[in-house]
């Protein structure tokens, strides 16, 4: 299979190009100028290869080569168009441009798919602009709820609806879709595995479930030099007792399970005052929700006894509970054969991100593909990946699609 080194890395440096940065990067936010013009292009260029190309009425972009025989069994692959501030040049679109370069060469060198060939550029994943995520996947299932977004605006005070509006778009007024036989996501791995491992395409297993808290831990605040140790109620001794003990479990635990404490606040958080409150975040993720939830239930409890061993007062908010995705094991064993067959290099793997294969996979059958991140750097202007690994991981997608569009 001869796709082009040339053609992917030209590919990238186009679709880069809107909302592009001066010190490389992308910052292309949703119902943003650079968003539009990207979708605009995108449509021109699906139309130029000869696809049927429509937006929905939120704004997802598609692109269809229709099935000769099995019309209506529709072969989906693409991603997200948004991207965050001062993002990379692969997050996301390199979904949508793999897909587009796959279903152009496919078309060119075995013509009319038996089932029809369909891209999606997904108008939003990141959260990036407004506070609220995936918003383009969960439209095409018809899930999100328009009265989350009516209210929120960005941090300029646009509303979320007035941006969509300006964009020539409105509420989703159409039922979720029900004709998609299979959604292939094609990503960077956004980690360092890959390129630690040297292989070029990871096949993934499942997605991360995750609960996220935020804890508030209230002791008392009093002078540094005249309280003495064993009068105080310090918050940030107690937060330190938690994390050290929290973290030290989960690295017994060991991979998959990760634990992260990502911010944290003392109160008043300055040098001659014992601390009175600390604010605080957990990230915990999981492949496994069993695994997850035992594991989250006792660092819960941990917190408790240590507020109590210490006088202190806690709060504890969990405000994200989601649940592992597994991929289809069907797509899983197909791409496991594809890189077999045809001696490329990978290895399967679990997905510590979320993606919008997340949100198409309790509906329909679904897979995807990772590709290395360079130094695992993403969300990040120095976010890349070797072309020729971009080559590979295309290929691995063109494959898919052929054995799913194109055989009975």
């Amino acid at each position: 299979m001869n796709i082009l080194y040339d053609d992917v890395a030209n590919a990238v440096k186009w679709i880069s190009s809107f909302g592009g940065l001066e010190q490389g990067g992308t910052t292309r936010l949703l119902y943003t100028s650079e968003w539009l013009d990207a979708q605009n292009a995108l449509k021109d260029k699906m139309t130029e290869i000869g696809m049927e190309s429509y937006f929905d009425d939120i704004g997802n972009l598609y692109g269809r080569f229709e099935g000769s025989k099995y019309p209506d069994q529709i072969i989906m692959s693409g991603s997200h168009v948004d991207t965050v501030v001062n993002g990379g040049k692969l997050d996301g679109q390199l979904g949508i441009i793999a897909a587009l370069l796959a279903m152009e060469y496919l078309k060119k060198h075995y013509g009319q798919p038996l089932r029809t060939l369909e891209l999606i550029s997904m108008a939003e994943e990141e959260g990036s602009r407004f506070p609220y995520v995936f918003w383009g996947s969960k439209n095409v299932f018809a899930i999100a709820n328009h009265q989350d977004v009516e209210s929120i605006e960005d941090s300029n005070g646009i509303k979320f609806v007035d941006a969509m509006k300006a964009c020539g778009f409105k509420f989703n007024t159409k039922p979720a879709r029900d004709d998609i036989k299979a959604f292939l996501e094609i990503h960077i791995e956004q980690g360092g595995v890959l390129e630690k491992e040297q292989k070029s395409i990871g096949v993934v297993t499942s997605i991360v479930g995750q609960r996220r808290y935020n804890i508030r831990l209230i002791g008392e605040a009093n002078h540094a030099g005249t309280t003495p140790m064993g009068y105080r109620k310090d918050a940030v001794y107690a937060f330190s007792r938690i994390c050290n003990e929290s973290i030290d479990k989960a690295l017994k635990v060991g991979d998959p399970l990760v634990l992260t404490f990502g911010h944290v606040e003392p109160v008043p958080n300055v040098v001659n005052v014992v601390p009175g409150e600390v604010l605080f975040t957990i990230d915990c993720r999981h492949t496994d929700k069993a695994e997850l939830v035992a594991f989250t239930q006792q660092l819960e409890a941990d917190m408790l006894r240590i507020a109590a061993e210490l006088g202190l007062e806690i709060e504890i908010n969990r405000w994200m509970d989601e649940d592992p995705i597994p991929m289809d094991d069907k797509l899983i064993k197909m791409l496991e054969q594809i890189c077999q067959k045809e001696q490329l290099s990978y290895q399967v793997m679990h997905s510590g991100a979320g993606h919008d294969s997340q949100i198409f996979a309790p509906f329909v059958p679904t897979a995807m593909l990772f590709v290395p991140s360079i130094k695992g750097i993403s969300h990040n202007t120095a976010e890349d990946t070797k072309t020729e690994d971009l080559v590979e991981g295309i290929k691995a997608l063109t494959y898919a699609l052929y054995q799913l569009a194109y055989q009975e």
